[in-house]
């Protein structure tokens, strides 16, 4: 499965990127921000988004808005400092699947992605 990783965070790609890999995730690109993971997005369509909410350029808001305009099923999981239900209910109508608050333990990305992957075959 392709992942995509957008996160202005250089160190939390990599985290992400190893927590991915050692559940069976190898295959994952990289955005540092909304503009580069639009690009990503096009160039090479993923079946997975792990999205930050705070980044320069374009955030992820901006980016889950401008996406979901020409994509609707590619789930997307925001992990995100953000943790207010106010902003958690935002994403969700924006059009985000599920949402992990930073920082996390490996088991509930896990678990995250399980739950959006399930919920999008049933």
């Amino acid at each position: 499965m392709k992942i995509l990783v957008v996160d202005d965070s250089g160190a939390m790609r990599r985290i992400l990127k190893n927590v991915l890999s050692k559940i069976g995730y190898t295959d994952v690109d990289e955005a540092a921000d909304g503009f580069e993971g639009l690009s990503a997005v096009k160039a090479n369509p993923p079946e997975l988004i792990l999205l930050d909410w705070n980044m320069p350029q374009l955030d992820g808001m901006g980016f889950i808005k401008m996406f979901r305009q020409s994509d609707k099923d590619t789930p997307v999981i925001m992990v995100t400092t953000e943790a207010e239900k106010a902003r958690v209910v935002e994403a969700i109508k924006a059009g985000v699947n599920n949402y992990v608050v930073k920082p996390f333990e490996p088991d509930v990305l896990l678990q995250k992605i399980k739950e959006t992957l399930d919920a999008r075959a049933a």
